[in-house]
C-alpha cells in the first residue's frame, strides 16, 4: 500500500477507534477486533517492518515495537469504564484516563519510529499499521475479556421471598 495512503489512512483510522470508544458501547461486539486484525495484516502486507540491510536491528526493533503496542493495548483496556445494565449487559466506554494513555501511545510510537530512523533504518508505514492494529487489538480484547467476567462473576440469582 503506498505510504501517502496509509498516512491518511492511519490518523483517520485512530480518530474513528477513539471516537467509537468514547461512545458507549456494548463490550461483546467484535468489530473492532475485525478492524485491528485489517490493519496488522494491511501492516505485514504492506511491508518495510524489517531492513534486511539491518535484519538483527529491524527484528529487535520490531519486536520491541510489538510488545509495547501490545502493553499500551493492555493498559488502556484497563482504564476503560466497564458495567453491567439491570439486564446483566456490559457496556463499556472509555474514560479520560483512556484518553491520557492513547496520547501516551502516540508519542511512544512516535518516538520509536524516529528512533529506527536515527538507527539508520528504513522508515516504513506498514510498522505504524501494525502498531496500531496490535495496539486496538489488545485494548479490545482486554476490555471484552473484562466484559465477561463482570457478567459472569456479577450474576445474582433472583431471589425468592418465602
Amino acid at each position: 500500500m503506498e505510504p501517502i495512503l496509509i498516512s491518511l489512512l492511519v490518523p483517520l483510522a485512530v480518530v474513528f477507534v477513539v471516537y467509537r470508544q468514547m461512545q458507549t458501547r456494548p463490550t461483546a461486539k467484535r468489530g473492532i477486533l475485525y478492524t485491528a486484525a485489517f490493519m496488522v495484516i494491511v501492516g505485514i502486507a504492506s511491508g518495510g517492518i524489517i531492513d534486511p540491510r539491518q535484519l538483527a536491528l529491524s527484528l529487535g526493533l520490531a519486536l520491541v515495537e510489538a510488545v509495547v503496542a501490545v502493553v499500551l493495548g493492555v493498559w488502556r483496556g484497563t482504564t476503560v469504564r466497564v458495567w453491567l445494565d439491570d439486564s446483566g449487559v456490559s457496556w463499556s466506554k472509555a474514560t479520560a484516563w483512556t484518553m491520557l494513555v492513547w496520547l501516551a501511545s502516540v508519542a511512544i510510537r512516535v518516538g520509536l519510529y524516529f528512533a529506527g530512523g536515527a538507527l539508520g533504518l528504513d522508515l516504513s508505514s506498514g510498522g505504524i499499521m501494525l502498531f496500531i492494529g496490535l495496539t486496538i487489538g489488545a485494548q479490545s480484547y482486554v476490555v471484552a475479556r473484562r466484559g465477561r467476567a463482570l457478567s459472569s462473576m456479577d450474576r445474582r440469582p433472583d431471589t425468592v421471598v418465602g
